[in-house]
């Protein structure tokens, strides 16, 4: 089992420290000159922070968090349910970032879903902070960014956040949440 939880862990940084490298990358080198803005000298609008956390969907969160506590040492939190967003969540302590372990609450939970494809959980979104949300929200809908809700939501750490469609950031589900 941990090494299995290794590679996962391994792979889950990787992808979140490759996809941080890609959305940091300065807008005039990835696009033609056809398609820059009338500024191309203006920087960014808005400014990407530091990785929050990357979310675990697990099927059972008690076993899940004895595992981090228990098993590993970390600092865990106590369960905390978000109705608002049908999952009851743990935060892992990592020193650095953390890691979000989330638990479906209800069967309409978007976790759920993810659960019933994915029987022993997995990796399911990175969270990357961002200094102003509604301008990140506004300067993606114009890049062409699908963004999964008409406006930021109050996450787990009780500050707006939003999450950006998996098909449109190279297949990983990103979560932005305002610093």
């Amino acid at each position: 089992m941990l090494p299995k939880m290794a590679r996962v862990l391994k792979v889950a940084a990787a992808s979140a420290a490759g996809l941080f490298l890609r959305l940091r990358t300065p807008v005039s080198t990835v696009r033609t000159s056809a398609s820059l803005s009338s500024h191309p000298g203006a920087g960014p609008v808005w400014n990407l922070g530091r990785l929050n956390h990357v979310a675990i969907a697990v099927p059972d969160l008690e076993k899940a968090r004895a595992f981090y506590k228990n098993v590993l040492g970390a600092e865990v939190s106590e369960p905390v349910p978000l109705p608002e967003h049908g999952v009851s969540v743990v935060f892992v302590n990592l020193g650095n970032t953390k890691m979000e372990l989330l638990h479906p609450l209800g069967s309409d939970s978007p976790i759920a879903g993810f659960l019933k494809k994915n029987k022993a959980g997995g990796m399911h979104h990175v969270c990357i902070e961002v200094d102003n949300i509604n301008v990140a929200v506004m300067d993606l809908k114009e890049k062409k960014i699908r963004i999964l809700s008409e406006e930021a939501k109050i996450g787990a750490h009780g500050k707006p956040v939003i999450f950006l469609h998996p098909g449109d950031c190279g297949g990983v589900l990103v979560e932005l949440e305002q610093a």
